[in-house]
């Protein structure tokens, strides 16, 4: 039995690659804005979250694409895994620049260690615990990710006070896409309802940037 096609048919999974090799490109291109930017204009506080933040969110459409592009196979299973350990490492990675620059303080280091402890946590349990492409990403992982990404709100007024009401409404935006994005994910039998889900994170990713590249890194630590 073809486990692939179980899921997805052959263009909807062509058409998921080439969705996310966009993502990769373009997040291949912000990491290099970014490490631009921190080493022209800020410190090693800039220059480290930057490379964090830009690293992760190239893995994380790295690994999509592969995951979607490849057969059936042991590679395809490997990199069905690691997509969902990218998806830790980009959540902990994105909150890395508000948490060492934004914030950097107390508040900014819990949260800095809450949400990488999450993700070790997470990383281990995909390790130890692997899934299968066919069975898809339960809701437990789901909500997980969701959990993981809405930590920001315990710090609302403080966010805001250092990125000002606009720098925060592109990360709640990001937001938005990523989890009202959810709702495709787990759509069935609907032709390229996942490439929707995929158009949502990159929308979500989208904004997450322009709010880090515009907000965040702008600022002094």
């Amino acid at each position: 039995m073809n486990l692939i096609k179980e899921r997805f048919t052959k263009g909807e999974e062509l058409a998921n690659a080439i969705s996310h090799l966009v993502g990769a490109v373009l997040g291949l291109i912000g990491l290099i804005l970014m490490v631009a930017y921190s080493l022209k204009n800020g410190n090693g506080w800039h220059l480290a979250a930057s490379i964090v933040y830009g690293s992760a969110l190239t893995v994380l459409y790295l690994s999509s694409m592969f995951n979607h592009w490849l057969p059936e196979g042991k590679a395809k299973e490997f990199f069905f895994t690691f997509d969902q350990i990218a998806i830790y490492i980009l959540i902990a990675g994105t909150y890395t620049p508000l948490a060492l620059i934004a914030l950097h303080g107390t508040i900014g280091w819990v949260i800095f260690g809450v949400e990488w402890g999450f993700a070790l946590i997470g990383i281990l349990i995909k390790i130890f615990k692997p899934t299968k492409f066919n069975q898809g990403v339960s809701l437990f992982f789901i909500i997980a990710y969701i959990v993981m990404g809405s930590i920001v709100f315990f710090a609302t007024r403080q966010v805001i006070n250092a990125v000002s009401l606009s720098g925060f409404l592109w990360v709640v935006l990001g937001g938005i896409f990523y989890i009202g994005g959810t709702v495709f994910f787990k759509m069935k039998n609907i032709k390229f309802i996942h490439l929707v889900w995929h158009l949502c994170v990159l929308g979500g990713s989208v904004s997450h940037f322009v709010g880090i590249y515009f907000y965040v890194l702008p600022l002094e630590v």
